[in-house]
Order: structure tokens, then C-alpha cells, then sequence
């Protein structure tokens, strides 16, 4: 990993380099047709068809929205530029009365992202700030044991649909409330808490991507992301928040949050990116709830987005501890506080930030290779990492297909039958 000063890993060649050495490899595919024979002098066309990179948002208006118009543009917004989806999971919106749960609504949402071949994440499953009204006045004891079933009951029933999870969100300031998940981290310290709520989720499905996620980049989050690795819990990833409502962070900043968090040896996801296009929130203003109805985007508020959210996505994506971007959230409309956050407006129209992502990703940081197979039925390419697709057309004419997946952790030589 880098230990460059932020002003050297932040100069420009640093970080094309850093793209180049940690998000491309170079490649051979043997191609083979009939009998396992070699095709030689076949015309071939490769093309990246989806990142590796977790490029997301919260997807919280899937299949919510009373407007067929805006709940279109908005489905084909999202399926347009993310790879990525965070979905609601929240205990009191997903059990808001004891024992009627939500898990109809949540289906159907993880299985539109199924059918866009976008990976769902389930967010959180464990969080002190959303334990139900109902479980309020029950015995901490009972509540606890309700969130242990909870915590298993979902991860099982969505295994397979739903494999990443926000495990236990924002545990270093969880001692802070006054409820049964703040007192039991009160009682037993933020690393028993996690641990034991990573052991639930894992026990239900040995497979699922398993998150700790926290806004509080802190000596408390760096102790916490040190107990769990030394006690060899099962945390899959480290989510950083990065809401920047008052203000934008340093480029630096960013530079040496990332390294901070990857001596712990676990990828990094940047899991609620905020950054606003327009007004800032008032440096006194520490109501996170309420909700503002007169918080616009503006052209000015626009440009400084574009400007600050495309320095930022370059320099996570050339780091090469960061596997995922999370946005928060993809449109203005009904966004966190009434924030005008989005990366498309209210009507759903792309703000430039959104177009400048969909050219980086889809044409710049891309591959599309045209090449013709050497006589071993040879063909050798660099790419971005991810999901390609491949059309042949051999010496004698026939049109052919295959696909594979260049994995930055996987093989780099493969034989493809076409």
C-alpha cells in the first residue's frame, strides 16, 4: 500500500498511474471452437460490459414513487449508470409492528436489481437509531434477543438475492442513546457489540460480503476496526460515510482517510457520499432529521459539485482499497433532510456530475478492444476489471459469442469456448 504524502499520491500522474497498475491487467484468451480447436485469424471484439468497481446509490425510490413518469426516469437513471444498489432495511420501517414485516416490498425491490444485473446491499441491520416504537417498553433483554432473530431471520431469507449487508452502523457513538441497542453497547463496549451482531449474520449465511459501516472517522472507529481484525471477527469491509453537507473534505483528507483504514488489510466502501449542489447546511445546524422544503439545487451549486465529486471519485478509484461508491441520494426528490444531494434533480434530469460519471465509467475508464487471434487462437489485451463480452467472427465466416469476467483477484489466462 502507498505511504506517499497526500500532496504526491494527489498529483496527476500519480493517480493514472495508480488506475493503471490497480484497476487494469493485462490478459490472454485462448479461444477454442468445435473439438476444442484453436481459432485462428478470427476477428474479435471485446467490450467491458460492467465493472468490477461497485460504482451506487441508495435505492430507496425503487417501486415508490405514484408518478409512473418519474418512477421510469428514475429506474432507468439508476440502471443506467450504477452497478450498485443500497436498500432499505432499517428495523423500524422494516418491521414497523411487532411481527409484520416489510419483506414483500424489500423482495421486490432486491429483485429489480436482480434483473438489472445491479448487486443489492441490505442497510443496516443492526443501528440504535431505528430499534421500533413497539420495542421500546419491552425488556432490553427481549429486544436484544429480537434483533439476534431479526438479524438472522433476514440475512437467511434474502441469501441469494440480497449477499452484502451493512452489518451495525455507527456502534462509536451508539453508547450516546437512551434505548436497548445504545445501553447494550454502553454496557459490553462497541467491539462485543459488533462482533457478536457479524457472528449473527455470518451464521446465517457463511457467503454474504459482511460491512461494518460508520460515519465517525475517529481514533474510535480506528480502535474498532482494530479489535475486530485482532479478534478475527467476520468483517468482510469497512464502510467509511462521507456526508458533506457543511463542508467538502480535503483531497487530502480523503487521501489519508483511505489510508488510515487500509492497514487493516480489508477493502474500503465509501458507503453515503453527499455532496450538495447548493446552499450549504449552517455550521450550527446539527439537526440531522428535520427535513428542509426550500433547500434547492442551482446552476452555481451544480458546478462546484461537478467540480469537488469528480476530483473525489478519481482519487478513491485509484486507491486501491476502495471497491465501492455509494451515493446519497440518486435523485433530489425526497432525499435525506430534503438535501438538494442528488446526482439527478427532483424531475430526474441528470445534474452534470451524473453525466460526467456515466461518460468517465462508460467511455473513459472502459475497454474496447478490437484484435484478430494469432494461429495458437491467441488474443492478449489490457482491460479494466469486470464482466466482458466477446463477439468472433472466425476465418470462415461465423459469427460467434462468449463471455468472461476479468477479476482483479482472479486469473488472467483463460480458454474460451465460442
Amino acid at each position: 500500500m502507498s505511504t506517499k504524502e497526500p500532496d504526491d499520491a494527489l498529483a496527476a500522474h500519480a493517480i493514472e498511474r495508480r488506475i493503471r497498475e490497480h484497476r487494469t491487467a493485462e490478459a490472454t484468451l485462448t479461444l477454442q471452437g468445435s473439438a476444442g480447436r484453436p481459432l485462428a485469424g478470427a476477428e474479435c471484439n471485446l467490450a467491458l460490459a460492467r465493472h468490477e468497481f461497485r460504482l451506487g446509490a441508495n435505492a430507496f425510490l425503487l417501486g415508490t414513487l405514484k408518478s409512473r413518469r418519474l418512477q421510469d426516469a428514475y429506474d432507468r437513471r439508476f440502471a443506467g449508470l450504477l452497478n450498485y444498489a443500497t436498500l432499505p432495511f432499517y428495523w423500524s420501517s422494516y418491521e414497523p409492528r411487532k411481527n409484520e414485516r416489510q419483506e414483500r416490498r424489500l423482495r421486490a425491490m432486491a429483485e429489480w436489481c436482480r434483473q438489472h444485473g445491479v448487486i443489492a446491499k441490505g442497510h443496516p441491520l443492526a443501528w440504535h437509531e431505528t430499534v421500533p416504537e413497539w420495542a421500546k417498553d419491552l425488556p432490553d433483554r427481549e429486544v436484544l434477543a429480537r434483533l439476534q432473530t431479526r438479524v438472522q431471520e433476514v440475512v437467511r431469507r434474502f441469501r441469494g438475492l440480497v449477499d452484502t449487508w451493512d452489518v451495525f452502523n455507527e456502534t462509536t457513538v451508539s453508547h450516546r442513546f437512551d434505548n436497548a441497542v445504545g445501553r447494550w453497547v454502553a454496557r459490553r463496549g462497541a467491539a462485543e457489540c459488533v462482533e457478536r451482531a457479524l457472528v449473527w449474520a455470518h451464521s446465517a449465511n457463511p457467503k454474504a460480503t459482511l460491512l461494518y459501516n460508520d460515519f465517525n472517522v475517529s481514533d474510535d472507529f480506528e480502535a474498532l476496526a482494530a479489535a475486530l481484525v485482532v479478534a478475527h471477527a467476520p468483517v468482510d469491509v469497512f464502510g467509511i460515510q462521507s456526508h458533506m453537507h457543511k463542508d467538502t473534505w480535503p483531497l487530502s483528507r480523503v487521501w489519508q482517510v483511505c489510508e488510515t483504514y487500509s492497514r487493516f488489510g480489508l477493502p474500503l466502501h465509501f458507503t453515503e457520499l453527499t455532496v450538495l449542489s447548493g446552499r450549504p447546511k449552517a455550521a450550527d445546524d446539527n439537526d440531522w432529521h428535520h427535513v428542509h422544503t426550500d433547500w434547492a439545487t442551482t446552476a452555481k451549486g451544480e458546478a462546484a459539485q461537478l467540480k469537488y465529486g469528480r476530483a473525489f471519485y478519481t482519487v478513491l478509484f485509484s486507491h486501491p482499497a476502495v471497491e465501492a461508491v455509494t451515493w446519497w441520494d440518486l435523485s433530489d426528490l425526497n432525499s435525506w433532510q430534503g438535501a438538494p444531494a442528488g446526482l439527478i434533480r427532483r424531475d430526474m434530469s441528470p445534474k452534470p456530475l451524473y453525466d460526467w460519471l456515466e461518460d468517465t465509467f462508460q467511455k473513459r475508464w472502459t475497454t474496447k478492444v478490437k484484435v484478430v487471434s494469432e494461429k495458437e487462437g491467441r488474443v492478449t489485451f489490457r482491460g479494466f476489471f469486470g464482466e466482458y463480452d466477446i463477439h468472433v467472427r472466425t476465418a470462415a465466416g461465423r459469427n460467434l459469442k462468449a463471455a468472461f469476467a476479468l477479476r482483479r483477484r482472479g486469473v488472467r489466462r483463460f480458454s474460451i469456448a465460442v
